[in-house]
């Protein structure tokens, strides 16, 4: 995969590219220091990722990826960045942003991270899912409806949509709607980061969620 690598820091740039030059599948093509960089470069060789700090010197990562993704719609996002709090957080993930990776993860879990969304998923590093998970999150729980609830405990479980659809003689459209609905509701990206929610919030077989 192609990677085009976005900071203000020359220290961070140098260290990505450290950790990254190695890896067998991964080619860095660029590096910038701003939006308008990154732009020249994409012209001339369209990257498959781009990773990108969520705060810049005198730009904001969330203008850039809106800048560069609407050229390259194929073109997949990660911020690496230090900051987590939960408003820029959710914006990024309302913003669909493909990963959102701590800057103090191991080598080892930024190139997961990066080959998880080479592959389409969705990766958020687990301390801010840990975070916007935390106790105080229980309230958007509780907009879920009864059914909703038991999806999302299926989803726990890791059942498919046709398994859902049987456990709980659903039709797959139905559980397809009320998956949508979780997603919306609890504002998070995928399937995946719903079962996680699910897990962490004891929605398992067996156990009842209040």
């Amino acid at each position: 995969m192609k990677l085009l690598l976005i900071d203000d820091h020359p220290l961070v740039l140098e260290g990505m590219a450290t950790i990254l030059q190695d890896q067998p599948d991964m080619e860095i093509i660029g590096q910038a220091s701003s939006g308008e960089q990154a732009l020249a470069i994409m012209q001339k060789n369209t990257p498959d990722i781009v990773v990108l700090d969520l705060r810049l010197r005198d730009e904001s990562g969330m203008d850039i990826l809106r800048r560069l993704r609407k050229p390259y719609p194929r073109c997949r996002f990660i911020f690496l960045t230090s900051f987590y709090e939960e408003a820029e957080v959710r914006q990024a993930l309302n913003e669909k942003v493909d990963g959102y990776i701590l800057k103090e993860s191991l080598a080892e879990e930024i190139i997961l991270g990066i080959r998880l969304v080479s592959k389409g998923r969705t990766y958020i590093d687990p301390v801010v899912m840990q975070n916007l998970m935390s106790d105080k999150q229980q309230v958007p729980l509780q907009q879920l409806t009864p059914r909703e609830k038991e999806v999302l405990g299926a989803l726990a479980l890791g059942m498919s949509n046709r398994d859902i659809a049987t456990y709980l003689y659903i039709t797959e459209y139905t559980v397809k709607r009320h998956v949508s609905n979780i997603l919306a509701k609890l504002n998070l990206p995928d399937r995946t980061q719903a079962a996680l929610y699910a897990v962490k919030m004891g929605m398992v077989q067996g156990k009842k969620v209040k």
